[in-house]
């Protein structure tokens, strides 16, 4: 059964925090949203959506500023987090809009190059996935930092609605008692192996189930697209 979608967008803009020339290397804004669908808020007993925003440096890939909003019932959480590369320090601001409570603020070091959990997608596209190679990935969320490994694990041939295309897949290690999410579970994202490098199918393993995540549209500037 279906239980969410994922949206991502990509824009380019000519704007730079750090006072560059319009003629400098752009920002790139990146928004994703995930909303819960179809039978799950009905066994759940409630539904979820989360909005994230990161302004992301595009050379080297990134990220400057990560804001966040997570809606879960009525449950409500405000996030933004600001990354000063020039003291390799990230402050984390988090707080209730429906309460008038002081909001929690932190502030941690990074190592370059940091990202968040929006921008390591587009991260992990950017690198050269050879089967077998394993790297690491420093990535900031909630007021930690962390990092993790990603292996290449194989090659093969997916059929999708780019048509059947050849896929590389990668394995972030993302969860564990020092992971981004503490319990047991498992991901594995497809990454087209051409030119565009996009994901087109994801598995996870938690321990209520397993989800299978599938591209089913991409669009692009002149609104045109596949489905």
């Amino acid at each position: 059964m279906d239980v969410a979608e994922f949206r991502f967008k990509a824009v380019t803009e000519r704007v730079s925090s750090r006072g560059l020339a319009p003629d400098d290397s752009p920002n790139v804004r990146l928004v994703g949203d995930v909303v819960s669908k179809g039978l799950f808020p009905r066994i759940a007993g409630f539904r979820f959506h989360e909005h994230v925003e990161s302004m992301v440096d595009s050379d080297p890939f990134t990220v400057l500023r990560t804001s966040k909003l997570e809606e879960q019932g009525k449950r409500v959480r405000a996030s933004e987090a600001v990354f000063d590369h020039q003291t390799h320090k990230v402050t984390w601001t988090e707080r209730d809009p429906n309460q008038t409570q002081a909001p929690r603020i932190s502030a941690l070091e990074f190592s370059e190059p940091i990202q968040d959990v929006l921008t390591v997608i587009y991260f992990l596209r950017t690198q050269k996935l050879e089967v077998g190679k394993t790297f690491d990935v420093p990535l900031s969320d909630s007021g930690r930092v962390y990092r993790f490994s990603v292996a290449v694990v194989e090659r093969k041939e997916l059929n999708t609605v780019l048509g059947r295309v050849g896929a590389v897949r990668v394995d972030p290690a993302l969860f564990g008692e020092n992971g981004l999410v503490r319990s047991r579970g498992a991901l594995s994202i497809w990454i087209t192996d051409d030119r565009r490098r996009l994901p087109v199918r994801a598995q996870l393993k938690v321990d209520i189930g397993t989800f299978d995540i599938k591209l089913k549209r991409v669009s692009y500037g002149d609104g045109k697209g596949l489905r």
